[in-house]
């Protein structure tokens, strides 16, 4: 991936491209997809103190201003998807970890699932990937990553009996 030359400069003056860059975490010059799951646990702290029902509510409102930023910060750069948007992983990451068990383990293995489902992109993700386009599109894909691995560390849970 060759980054974009002044890309820091044009995102960075508009609350659009601080939200899709991951507050700054999508510039990091490798593994930016990485990076911005890893910043992500740290909203994601207070987050998981929230009520079921609110946490849903905030995902929802994440997924739709990321389409926002995500369309604005792709139209701005004139770049399908750059990698240094990564706000779509932060919410894939929050929808991974959506009720996780309250043990660190599990917390592990939603970030490792949600990573290989958003690089490897089985069926459905890479369908979407392919097909929906725009800011939407950058969004639904790794949406659908977070669903896989949200169903990947459920079943865990269950299988290991974790409540």
């Amino acid at each position: 991936m060759s980054p974009i030359p002044g890309a820091a400069q044009k995102l960075l003056k508009h609350p659009a491209g601080w939200i899709a860059s991951g507050f700054g975490s999508g510039l990091a010059p490798r593994a930016p997809g990485t990076f911005g799951s890893l910043a992500a646990l740290i909203p994601w702290l207070a987050m998981r103190e929230l009520p079921l029902v609110s946490y849903l509510v905030a995902l929802a409102v994440a997924f739709a201003i990321g389409v926002w930023a995500c369309e604005w910060t792709m139209r701005r750069l004139a770049v399908h998807d750059p990698g240094l948007v990564v706000w779509d992983e932060f919410v894939g990451l929050w929808i991974a970890l959506i009720a996780v068990p309250a043990h660190w383990g599990f917390v592990v293995a939603g970030f490792v699932l949600f990573r290989l489902f958003d690089i490897l992109k089985p069926w459905p993700i890479g369908w979407a990937d392919r097909t929906i386009k725009g800011g939407f599109g950058t969004m639904v894909d790794d949406a659908l990553a977070g669903l896989c691995a949200l169903a990947g560390v459920q079943a865990l849970a269950w299988w290991l009996g974790t409540p």
